[in-house]
């Protein structure tokens, strides 16, 4: 008998026993891995000219934009989200952007800090993990003083940013500094009212006490390539920023979109934050408008995270078109 002839019976038999054992599911088990439960650090970097673009997440929270949005209705807000997958409440991005220009590092906007919850206030942690530290931020630029945007300002009672000097519109510290305004703002937690007021004190007058707020008015150049221009309609002095390198530009937005998935398609829609909608919703159109025309990049406070990209100009409304991803080569 040949060995290829003996050996065959077992290999019959190795294959019957495997059989059996698929089928009746028993035998060693190798163990599930554990799920992560967490999702990467929120930070994504680009080069414009010579500057490096960073933006931050701070984190996410879920908005009932179908309550929230205006000069609409939750059924055509629903609709619209309906096209792009979602539904009311949306899960919101929360952003900051870091300018390293070579000679200074700026931040625009702190995020929310601590006072909305475990899922916002991730700013400083994905900051050092895109490998800064707080220390090393030379100036803060505020789109405006909504604690969403400013929370961040201040981390332990202490500076959060302790070598920054923060800048933001001379009006927008007016108003919310102004003691007269606090008195006249209604009670609740919401848009321009006392405890809003409360919180802008408490955030920015450390900054002030120790001569690191130093307020500008209207548009101009802050450090050489960025720029600031009025942004109005929001709140009294909100503002965006103008980022130039090399023929490179990139406009820094605040507040004048907060739905991506409505107010894209509908920029007539407008938000119950905003201090006057007429004026927002005008300035909503003109920046778009702008953007799409001239092709530069757009960001956003409240777009989705990486919040990078273009607009393009679609019917009467205009079309998000995110960046491509890059690894920087």
């Amino acid at each position: 008998m040949t060995y290829s002839r003996m050996y065959k019976p077992f290999q019959i038999a190795a294959l019957f026993a495997c059989a059996v054992i698929m089928a009746f599911n028993v035998g060693p088990a190798l163990a599930a891995a554990p799920m992560a439960k967490a999702p990467a650090p929120g930070f994504y970097r680009i080069m414009l000219g010579d500057f490096e673009i960073t933006a931050l997440n701070d984190g996410t929270l879920d908005l009932p934009v179908d309550k929230i949005l205006t000069n609409t209705t939750p059924d055509k807000v629903e609709q619209a989200l309906a096209k792009s997958y979602l539904a009311s409440p949306v899960e919101t991005s929360f952003n900051g952007f870091l300018v390293n220009t070579g000679n200074k590092l700026v931040l625009v906007d702190t995020g929310a800090g601590t006072g909305f919850g475990p899922n916002l206030g991730k700013l400083v942690a994905n900051l050092k993990a895109a490998g800064y530290q707080p220390e090393q931020v030379d100036e803060i630029y505020l789109t405006h003083m909504h604690a969403d945007h400013i929370g961040g300002l201040i981390a332990d009672g202490k500076l959060a940013f302790p070598n920054a000097i923060v800048r933001a519109d001379k009006r927008e510290s007016d108003y919310w500094l102004s003691e007269e305004n606090m008195n006249k703002a209604p009670e609740g937690e919401k848009g321009a009212t006392k405890s809003t007021f409360k919180k802008v004190a408490t955030l920015l007058t450390p900054y002030i006490q120790a001569g690191k707020y130093k307020p500008f008015e209207g548009s101009v150049e802050l450090t050489p390539g960025i720029r600031s221009y009025e942004s109005p309609g929001h709140t009294p002095g909100h503002s965006g920023y103008v980022v130039e390198s090399k023929g490179q530009k990139l406009m820094l937005a605040g507040d004048v979109i907060h739905v991506a998935a409505v107010q894209f398609e509908q920029p007539t829609v407008t938000v119950t934050f905003d201090s006057d909608s007429k004026e927002a919703e005008a300035e909503r159109i003109k920046e778009f408008s702008d953007a799409s025309r001239k092709g530069y990049l757009f960001a956003a406070a409240h777009l989705p995270f990486p919040a990078l990209g273009h607009i393009r100009e679609m019917g009467k409304g205009f079309q998000w078109l995110p960046v491509n991803f890059t690894q920087m080569h």
